[in-house]
């Protein structure tokens, strides 16, 4: 079966209160997206942002991003009031999001709402409480650590705390009760929003697509709390990081600064970290991308305390026996593997070994640079077994990408291959959506931008650097009726329809 989606953030999505949200707004997406014929919404990673905002860095692997609570519904609780929320500055510009401004009023919000909840002895809460108490009591403690600590990371704080003192921990528990049970209550409202949002987008014959990073932050619970997971020393502290090496696009290569996997650990557990992570995402998802899919075979190791790149080294990941035992405890499930970037034969062997869809990006197929795996991205070369992008979240939007990206001999190809010899600069992206649309691939996914068109100042992130990523926001009635008929008319002229129109 053929089908279509649109890759938007949660937090691009338009909201009366600085960010996208779970908000009426959500729905009426969805909405769209089945006006539209769509049958997929692809979202970035919803767990909790700290420096930079990025939702690949997050507190948790687990725990879900508080920006994201709709205020209306607390407000409709009776735990706001809207006079509250309508005085609090989420910044002056709707197109994008204040980050700062966020974080000082949003939390002063809920903190409101959750001292007016009264939530800790409702059943509910206390059941859900105990449902994830896997990550759940961890995290909540070591967000109010953090908090204590002046958001410090784990790795800079007392040694009884850093290495997790039974004693010490039980006196915090005991000090921080009120502020546990915060971030408790936020994860519980988190879910019980998300959840309804998400049974709704089904109920409308939208499947989510959610996205996991490959690894998690090093300032998060899972490396406070799970040590014995990663590559630490007897100090406590990453012996390597994760990272990118140098390249044509960077002399330096990429520090990410994620602690490694101890693979042989989890090779001993059954791999059974990775089957409760993947077990939560199909309670929040209904496909999940797998970030670096890469790393699975071989990932960069880059000795902790390097400020470049550029001394790492490639090792073995766990490679197919992961994923065998992923088909074993979680029959079924849907997944995409982002395979993107330099592929080795190795990494096109684990991806055809699986099974699962890798990524075609179209604006990955033209670049002069690149003369092994350009061809690679070209439409004809596709089999069905693959999800076809103009470009993902990291990308320049495609307009950006045509008109300031590619020298003036990378656009002729362009241009030659889609037979838009004559169509302006500006208006090329067109061309670019419906080669993507008339693709074998079994499911095509476009950023929202690049349906408008837009350059530039809408991409979402620039890798590789901070401030002024993942902000860009979509207007109110921007995706209006005339624009969601004429993509419906595309999706349809490609066999894309979504079921629940056919």
């Amino acid at each position: 079966m053929r089908e279509s989606g649109i890759l938007l953030p949660v937090s691009s999505l338009p909201s009366k209160y600085g960010i996208g949200c779970f908000s009426a707004e959500a729905y009426e997406f969805i909405d769209q997206l089945k006006e539209a014929e769509q049958s997929c919404w692809q979202i970035l990673p919803l767990g909790p942002t700290g420096y930079g905002d990025s939702p690949y860095q997050s507190f948790s692997t687990f725990a879900g991003n508080p920006y994201f609570i709709d205020l209306d519904r607390l407000i409709s609780y009776g735990w706001l009031t809207k006079e509250e929320c309508e005085a609090v500055s989420f910044g002056d510009n709707s197109r994008f999001v204040d980050y700062e401004k966020l974080y000082n009023g949003r939390f002063l919000l809920l903190r409101k709402a959750f001292v007016r909840s009264h939530i800790g002895a409702e059943a509910e809460f206390q059941n859900f409480v105990g449902d994830n108490a896997r990550w759940l009591p961890d995290y909540a403690l070591y967000m109010a650590l953090k908090k204590e600590n002046e958001e410090r990371p784990w790795t800079q704080w007392e040694d009884g705390l850093r290495f997790r003192d039974a004693h010490l921990l039980d006196k915090k528990r005991t000090e921080l009760a009120e502020d546990i049970c915060f971030y408790e209550f936020l994860q519980y409202e988190f879910q019980r929003q998300w959840k309804k949002l998400k049974a709704y987008a089904n109920k409308q014959g939208i499947k989510i697509i959610g996205d996991i990073p490959i690894y998690v932050s090093l300032d998060s619970a899972d490396a406070w709390a799970g040590k014995e997971l990663f590559q630490f020393d007897e100090n406590g502290y990453p012996l390597a990081v994760a990272g990118c090496p140098p390249d044509g696009f960077s002399a330096t290569g990429q520090l990410w600064g994620n602690p490694l996997y101890d693979w042989e650990y989890h090779k001993k557990t059954g791999y059974r970290w990775w089957m409760e992570r993947l077990s939560f995402c199909y309670s929040m998802y209904d496909v999940v991308r797998i970030d670096h899919f890469r790393g699975f075979d071989e990932y960069y190791s880059i000795p902790y305390g390097e400020t470049t790149a550029v001394n790492g080294h490639w090792e073995k990941g766990p490679g197919l026996k992961l994923f065998l035992k992923a088909k074993e405890v979680l029959p079924g499930k849907e997944i995409i593997a982002e395979d993107l970037g330099y592929v080795t034969d190795s990494v096109r062997k684990l991806v055809q070994d699986t099974g699962f869809p890798g990524m075609k990006v179209l604006e990955f197929a033209f670049d002069s640079r690149d003369t092994g795996s350009a061809s690679d991205y070209l439409p004809h070369n596709y089999s069905t077994n693959c999800v076809v992008y103009t470009g993902t979240h990291d990308n320049e939007t495609v307009t950006g990408w045509f008109c300031h990206g590619l020298k003036e001999d990378e656009k002729k190809m362009v241009r030659d291959y889609f037979c838009a010899e004559r169509t302006p600069d500006a208006e090329m992206y067109l061309p670019l959506i419906c080669g993507a649309m008339r693709s074998v691939a079994r499911l095509c996914v476009i950023p929202m931008q690049d349906i408008f068109g837009y350059g530039n100042e809408a991409r979402i992130n620039t890798p590789s650097t901070t401030g002024g990523n993942w902000k860009w926001r979509l207007l109110p009635g921007e995706f209006s009726p005339e624009i969601r008929r004429k993509y419906a008319a595309v999706t349809r002229r490609y066999g894309r329809a979504g079921q629940s129109q056919k």
